[in-house]
């Protein structure tokens, strides 16, 4: 069993027992983090006394009978690491002492060591605090116990490297943006497999900037849903860290409210750089929300929701769930009804309809025959403490807010109303709905 503290410094010679370098580094493919597969070095980075850098395979170095390590090959076949691949990470820069993520127990740990197995492959992490002592005695006074399994062993395929940062395109033409897939390297794929409220919980005990790179790695959705657990202060300071582009795409598929409601928070100039990359209709929704003031039914609610005209059929309804849920963070478990009377512009609120209700219903039965039309609702200036109160008082999963005309404008659902009632070192999202 080897260990990168170990290797770290050690001098290498060749053959003829002249000094080849002190090893400084150890390059690993980006490919090979957190997958099931074996992972091994792709090279070891020698210094030579002229302060040059050579890479070699670890396949070249071979061990003595005296625990010295030897180059099994010519000088002269020594190749120059300036050519080190932008796949491969820097064990000695980019993961020894510093913190990774620990999948499998879902918190962030710091790395004392690497643990390496006598053929090269690198096995996992020492986390202990005799991981530390290793790299700070002698290993002559250690004896044998530096050679011993590590106490917090963390296998190699079950953590996320945070500090991963290639550069990429940067010149992306200023327009709107489209999703689109991560292109992040160094995402495992476990992180994503985490629950958004786990990933959050990861993220505050990081820096912003740690926790900015864990954020930008993750696919839209999945970032927006971490974005949507993270406290607002942390929120604001994500932001702030990330590209712009990169934030604008994760802002998109956020909830309206919960955009507005940071937006509201942050420099008003980076406020508009971001609603101009974003989509113009998810900026039009964003901007309307900002009108109102955040201790207000307006400055609370979010306009993704589902609503039908009164004369649409169970089947509409359902279909309508279905469609809107793949493309919007919808969390309330209401249809809502409208006139049928109504311009396209404006939706006067007749009724609402419980998805329960629309499950045991005939697929033909037309909303208004299964409405309830005494109303619950608030209007946008409605204090959120009243609102909360009135989602409390009738047990309401959400409130419709309607304004003078019966116009509805948006929804409160019951979390963003508990906001408003714990205090704020209380305050935890309810599981989604769906």
């Amino acid at each position: 069993m080897l260990y990168l503290s170990q290797l770290l410094g050690k001098t290498v010679e060749t053959a003829q027992e002249t000094r080849a370098g002190r090893i400084i580094d150890v390059l690993v493919p980006i490919a090979q983090i957190g997958h099931n597969q074996a992972s091994y070095p792709s090279a070891l980075v020698l210094e030579d006394d002229n302060e040059q850098q050579w890479r070699v395979l670890p396949t070249t170095l071979e061990w003595d009978q005296a625990g010295e390590l030897r180059l099994a090959l010519p000088l002269e076949q020594r190749e120059d690491a300036t050519t080190s691949s932008q796949d491969e990470i820097s064990l000695a820069q980019e993961v020894f002492d510093k913190q990774v993520i620990d999948i499998k127990r879902k918190k962030a740990v710091r790395v004392n060591d690497v643990v390496f197995d006598s053929d090269w492959q690198i096995l996992g992490i020492d986390a202990s605090t005799f991981g530390l002592v290793r790299r700070l005695v002698p290993g002559w006074l250690l004896g044998s116990k530096s050679q011993s399994t590590p106490t917090q062993f963390i296998p190699w395929n079950q953590i996320e490297i945070i500090g991963l940062q290639r550069p990429g395109n940067q010149d992306i033409e200023e327009t709107t943006l489209e999703p689109t897939p991560p292109t992040h390297p160094g995402l495992s794929g476990h992180l994503a497999e985490l629950h958004p409220a786990d990933i959050a919980e990861i993220v505050h005990q990081l820096s912003p900037g740690q926790g900015a790179r864990i954020i930008e790695k993750l696919d839209n959705e999945t970032a927006a849903d971490t974005m949507e657990e993270i406290d607002t202060e942390r929120q604001q300071a994500i932001l702030e860290n990330l590209d712009e582009h990169r934030a604008a795409e994760i802002l998109q598929a956020m909830g309206p409210d919960e955009v507005a409601d940071l937006l509201a928070q942050i420099p008003e100039e980076r406020a508009q750089e971001l609603l101009h990359l974003m989509k113009p209709e998810d900026s039009e929704e964003v901007q309307e929300l900002l009108e109102y003031a955040a201790n207000t039914a307006g400055g609370l609610m979010t306009t993704d929701y589902v609503a039908l005209k009164q004369t649409h059929t169970v089947a509409d309804a359902l279909q309508a769930i279905r469609t809107n849920l793949h493309q919007y963070d919808i969390h309330s478990p209401y249809v809502y009804c409208l006139a049928e009377e109504s311009e396209e512009e404006e939706t006067h609120l007749v009724g609402v309809i419980d998805i329960w209700k629309l499950i045991d219903a005939a697929p033909t039965q037309e909303l208004q025959q299964l409405m309830h039309t005494d109303l619950i609702t608030v209007s946008p200036e409605t204090e959120a403490q009243e609102v909360a109160e009135t989602i409390a008082k009738y047990n309401l999963l959400a409130v419709p807010v309607v304004n003078e005309q019966g116009i509805l404008e948006g929804i409160v659902t019951v979390d963003d109303a508990l906001d408003v009632l714990l205090p704020p070192n209380k305050r935890r999202r309810p599981p989604k709905m769906y």
